[in-house]
C-alpha cells in the first residue's frame, strides 16, 4: 500500500544526514533496523546511538541482516530494513538481496559508501553497490546531496512495498551522512514515472470468469503473489475457490494463503509437489494462475507443459505475463483487487449458473483417483528416525503449544519434506527460499520473524549442510533472548545433492558427503543456546518436546535415515506429469 500522509511543509530545521536518515525511518514506521556496523556507516550509527525508539539488531554476518528482514518482511508484510557499511559490508547483502528479489520481498538496504570524493579512486572499503546490485533489487540509489536524502529514502519504500514487492538498495557516501540539510516528511504523491498496477482491465476479468464458467476441467494455480498482497487477497481467494467448486493447488511460496486442511486443496504442485496437483495441472481445461510465475520447478519441461488448456493469468508485474508460458487472458493488477472483481462477478447469474456441474463433478472424481495413490506416504521404520515422521509429530507438537507458528527453512530436502508435511492454515506463517534457493537463509529469516512476533513459537527447519551456511546467526538470537529452535534434520549428506547422484548421475558422490560435521550439541551448547538429539525413533518425542519447552534458543540435533529420499519428484527435464513417486520409478526410468 502507498504511504497517505498528508502532504506536509518541509521543516526548517538543519539536520545531519544520518539524522534525516533516522527522521525518515521513522515516518515511514520503521521500528527494526537489522545491521552491522564500519567506518562508511559510523556517522549513522553514532546518530543511532541516542534513537531509543529504533530497535537495531546486531547481527554477526551481513547476509544475515539481509535473511533477518526478509523473514521480519514476509511473516508481517511490512518492509525489512538493514544497514551495513561500505566495500565488504555491501557486498555481503547481495545474496539476500537477490533472494529477496526472486521472491518478491520488500526489503530496503541502506549503505555506507565512502566519502564522495573518493568514490572511483579504489579507495579502501569502496565499491559500486550500486552497480554491482542493478540486476537484483527493484531500483537502486546513490545519494550524491544530502538535501534528495529524505525524499530518497520516502521513495525507497514506496518502491519495495508497492506493485511487484521487491528490494531496495540506498548507497550514502560518508561526506552526505555528515553534511546538514533540510528534512521533507513522506510526500502524499510520489513520482509519476512509477505507476505500479492496482486495479486490473475490467474487460479482461470479465473474460477470465466467463471462461472459468465454461471449464470442465477446471484448477486454481496460486502462488506467492496472493501472499504479498495481504491478508484480504488469501480471504478473497478462499471465498472464490468455495464460490467455485473448483480445485486449487499452491507453489511453495504461495503455501497458508488457501487451508491446507480444505479438501478442495490438492496441496503443493512442481519438482516435488503431489501426484494430484501435477496431473491436475496437466489435464486440466482451464487454469486460473493467481500469483504465481509459471517457473521452470512448476512447468518441467515448459512445450509439454499442460497442453490443451486455456490459460488465465493474474499478476501484478506486466512483465511475467507471457514471459515462461503463453497466456490466454493476462490480467495485470493487484491480486487482492483482481479476486474481488472475480468473485464479484461470479457471483452473478451470468457466471456461475453456466458451470457444467455435472463435468466438473467428473473432474473431482479422476482428481479422487490421483489422491488414491497417496504420493507422500512413506515406510515407517522402529530403527531409524524417518523425516517425514520427524516433521508430522513436530507439526503436532507444535499445533499442541497453542502459540501462533512460524516455520523458516534452509534449502535442501528437509525444506521439500517441511512443505510435504508441516500443513499450514494461514498465509505469511512459512518462510523459505524459494527461487534462488538460498542455503543459509532459515535461521536469520527465523531471528527476524522472531523479532516481530516475540509471543509465538518460530522453528527453522534445517539440514546438518545448510545450517554451517550462516549458524553464527545463533549469537543474534541469543544476544536478544529469541527463543528461536533450530530443527536439524541430519543425514550426514548434502541431501539433495546426493539424491540427485544417486538417481541421475549413476551414484557418483562428488563431494556431497559432510565428513567432518561438528557435534551439533556443544556447538549450541558453546553459542549459549540449549542443545538436544536424538538418534533413534524412540527419543523424537521427548526431544521435540524438551527443544518446544525451552524458553531460549534450541538446536535439536535430530539423526535421521541417512539415504531416504525425497519423493514425489520430477527429474530435472522432465514434463511436469511424469514424475519419480519411488525408488522403483526411478530405478526403471534410469
Amino acid at each position: 500500500m502507498a504511504h497517505t500522509t498528508a502532504q506536509p511543509m518541509p521543516t526548517t530545521d538543519r539536520l545531519t544526514g544520518a539524522h534525516i536518515l533516522l527522521q525518515a525511518l521513522r515516518d515511514q514506521g520503521v521500528d527494526k533496523l537489522f545491521g552491522y556496523p564500519g567506518g562508511a556507516a559510523l556517522p549513522i550509527y553514532d546518530a543511532l546511538f541516542s534513537a531509543d525508539d529504533l530497535e537495531h539488531i546486531l547481527v554477526r554476518h551481513e547476509q544475515g541482516a539481509a535473511h533477518a528482514a526478509e523473514g521480519y518482511a514476509r511473516s508481517t508484510g511490512r518492509v525489512g530494513t538493514l544497514l551495513v557499511t561500505s566495500g565488504p559490508g555491501a557486498t555481503n547483502t547481495v545474496t539476500g538481496l537477490t533472494d529477496a528479489m526472486m521472491d518478491s520481498i520488500p526489503v530496503v538496504c541502506i549503505c555506507g559508501q565512502v566519502p564522495s570524493p573518493l568514490m572511483g579512486t579504489d579507495a579502501f572499503q569502496e565499491a559500486d553497490i550500486t552497480g554491482i546490485t542493478r540486476s537484483c533489487t527493484k531500483h537502486n540509489y546513490l545519494v550524491k546531496d544530502v538535501n534528495d536524502l529524505a525524499r530518497v529514502i520516502h521513495e525507497a519504500y514506496h518502491v519495495a512495498r508497492t506493485g511487484r514487492p521487491g528490494p531496495v538498495l540506498i548507497d550514502i557516501p560518508k561526506d552526505v551522512q555528515l553534511a546538514e540539510g533540510v528534512y521533507v516528511p513522506p510526500p502524499q504523491k510520489y513520482r509519476k514515472s512509477y505507476k505500479p498496477a492496482w486495479g486490473g482491465d475490467e474487460a479482461k476479468i470479465a473474460e477470465a470468469v466467463r471462461l472459468m464458467a465454461s471449464a470442465k476441467k477446471p484448477i486454481f494455480y496460486t502462488g506467492g503473489g496472493v501472499i504479498n498482497a495481504g491478508p484480504r487477497a488469501s480471504t478473497l481467494l478462499r471465498e472464490l475457490v468455495k464460490a467455485t467448486g473448483f480445485p486449487i493447488t499452491q507453489t511453495l511460496m504461495g503455501l497458508g494463503a488457501y487451508p491446507a486442511s480444505d479438501g478442495q486443496n490438492l496441496g503443493m504442485l512442481g519438482m516435488h509437489g503431489t501426484y494430484e496437483a501435477n496431473l491436475a495441472m496437466h489435464q486440466c481445461d482451464v487454469m486460473i494462475c493467481i500469483g504465481a510465475r509459471f517457473d521452470d520447478r512448476v512447468t518441467g519441461k515448459v512445450d509439454e507443459f499442460s497442453p490443451n488448456s486455456k490459460k488465465i493469468h493474474v499478476d501484478v508485474d506486466p512483465s511475467s505475463i507471457n514471459k515462461n508460458v503463453p497466456v490466454d487472458v493476462g490480467v495485470v493488477g493487484d491480486a487482492g483487487e483482481v479476486l474481488s472483481e472475480m468473485l464479484a462477478l461470479w457471483k452473478t447469474d451470468k457466471c456461475s449458473g453456466k458451470v457444467d456441474e455435472k463435468a466438473v463433478k467428473n473432474w473431482w472424481q479422476q482428481i479422487d483417483g490421483w489422491r488414491a495413490k497417496d504420493c507422500l506416504k512413506f515406510d515407517s521404520s522402529q530403527d531409524v528416525i524417518k523425516p517425514q515422521e520427524a516433521i508430522q509429530l513436530l507439526h503436532k507438537k507444535a499445533m499442541d503449544t497453542g502459540k501462533e507458528v512460524f516455520i523458516t527453512t534452509e534449502v535442501g530436502q528437509h525444506q521439500m519434506w517441511a512443505a510435504q508435511h508441516f500443513p499450514f492454515e494461514k498465509p505469511n506463517r512459512w518462510m523459505t527460499s524459494g527461487g534462488l534457493g538460498t542455503m543459509g537463509y532459515g535461521l536469520p529469516a527465523a531471528v527476524g520473524t522472531q523479532l516481530a512476533h516475540p509471543e509465538a513459537l518460530v522453528v527453522d527447519i534445517a539440514g546438518e549442510a545448510s545450517i554451517q551456511m550462516c549458524i553464527q546467526e545463533l549469537t543474534t538470537a541469543i544476544q536478544h533472548n529469541l527463543p528461536v529452535k533450530v530443527f536439524i534434520l541430519n543425514n550426514e549428506w548434502m541431501g539433495m545433492v546426493r539424491q540427485w547422484q544417486q538417481l541421475i548421475h549413476g551414484g557418483r558422490y562428488s563431494q556431497s558427503y559432510d565428513q567432518c560435521l561438528p557435534d551439533f550439541v556443544k556447538l549450541a551448547e558453546a553459542y549459549g543456546a540449549k542443545g538436544v538429539r536424538a538418534r533413534k525413533p524412540g527419543e523424537l518425542e521427548a526431544a521435540i518436546d524438551t527443544m518446544l519447552a525451552h524458553n531460549g534458543p534450541v538446536v535439536a540435533d535430530i539423526h535421521i535415515a541417512k539415504e531416504e529420499n525425497c519423493y514425489p519428484m520430477i527429474p530435472a527435464g522432465y514434463p511436469h506429469h511424469k514424475m519419480w513417486l519411488c525408488a522403483e520409478d526411478a530405478e526403471e526410468d534410469v
